[in-house]
């Protein structure tokens, strides 16, 4: 059992205000009894209650943040710069991952309304205007992150998809493909949405163009390997000449399908483009074009914008929207 605040006071003989003090207010300690203190709470192992401290006061220096993957390194890279920004404002962070499922990013919220968190950034799995209402109804701020919602409401920081979509078709367009696929989740995931409704501006402009509609069963490595063995299935006459990947993950996996698994040729048969641009898609067997989002930017600009809110004369919302940018490699030349 986890040694008491009253028995740390014991063994250093003195009042558990003062034990109190060390921990919160050590300036107000004697150097003498400072080291008693400590040297009581380093003998008996004692570990404050920092949640309970941190209720009584009403306020945390931590911050709830949930993402939609926390196994995509895009995610990662975002939370990580969080992270980092986090502490230079001498806050923490609690990382939750609703993996795209709207009653466990529900249970993620409830959490963090418990823990009294400072703040919540959310890339939310589906419609979540009322939660977030009723979070900051109670002084809890909060920013979308990867994503646009009221600008009334509240901050967000996000990237232009429907660009990013455009540009993944267009490049694919513009290499002399014209039998274009999308590989994406759940339409109702608002990046899948917008990125596929970016491809189909592109290929609109191309008369002779056309984009078949391909939903993976998750947005994962396995999903688009399954994907990419349905297409082959269909025989090599009845392929798309260019497959656009709603994130690298999918891309990855269809890639495997493709290449590894089927022996076609990326980007002889088949091109392919993904998006995120993560660490090791300029890695994989055949390079993979992919459309950048500043992952690291997206995740510093959460957590200021969140510090906007927290000053002692909040700012009002302010949405932050980032350009992606295309990195075309070899699984996409002609």
């Amino acid at each position: 059992m986890a040694a008491s605040i009253k028995e740390v006071a014991a063994r250093a003989g003195v009042a558990v205000g003062t034990v109190s003090n060390v921990l919160n207010h050590p300036d107000r300690v004697s150097p003498p009894t400072l080291e008693r203190v400590m040297n009581a709470v380093e003998a008996l192992g004692f570990v404050r209650n920092d949640a309970a401290r941190q209720l009584r006061a009403g306020q945390s220096r931590t911050i709830g943040m949930i993402v939609l993957d926390s196994s995509n390194p895009f995610f990662a890279a975002v939370a990580r710069a969080a992270e980092n920004e986090a502490t230079r404002h001498g806050a923490d962070i609690i990382l939750g991952n609703s993996g795209s499922n709207p009653e466990r990013e529900a249970r993620y919220v409830t959490l963090f309304e418990e823990q009294r968190v400072q703040g919540v950034l959310i890339s939310p799995a589906g419609d979540i205007t009322s939660r977030l209402r009723s979070l900051q109804d109670r002084g809890v701020a909060t920013v979308l992150v990867d994503s646009e919602g009221d600008p009334k409401m509240h901050s967000s920081v996000s990237v232009d998809d429907a660009a990013g979509g455009y540009m993944a078709a267009e490049h694919l367009l513009d290499t002399g493909r014209r039998r274009l696929a999308f590989v994406g989740g759940s339409p109702d995931i608002r990046q899948v949405a917008d990125r596929l409704e970016g491809a189909r501006d592109a290929v609109a402009r191309v008369p002779e163009a056309s984009l078949e509609v391909l939903t993976a069963a998750d947005m994962t490595v396995l999903a688009g390997r399954a994907v990419g063995q349905d297409l082959v299935e269909r025989g090599r006459d009845r392929l798309p000449e260019a497959i656009f990947c709603a994130n690298d993950l999918l891309a990855v996996g269809v890639l495997q399908s493709l290449l590894l698994i089927n022996g076609l040729r990326v980007p002889q048969d088949v091109a392919l483009i993904g998006y995120d641009d993560i660490d090791f898609a300029q890695s994989t067997v055949v390079p993979l074009s992919s459309i950048r989002q500043p992952a690291e930017e997206i995740g510093r600009t959460a957590v200021a914008l969140l510090q906007e809110q927290l000053g002692q004369a909040p700012l009002p919302p302010r949405q932050v929207r980032f350009t992606p940018e295309l990195v075309a490699r070899q699984s996409t030349q002609r």
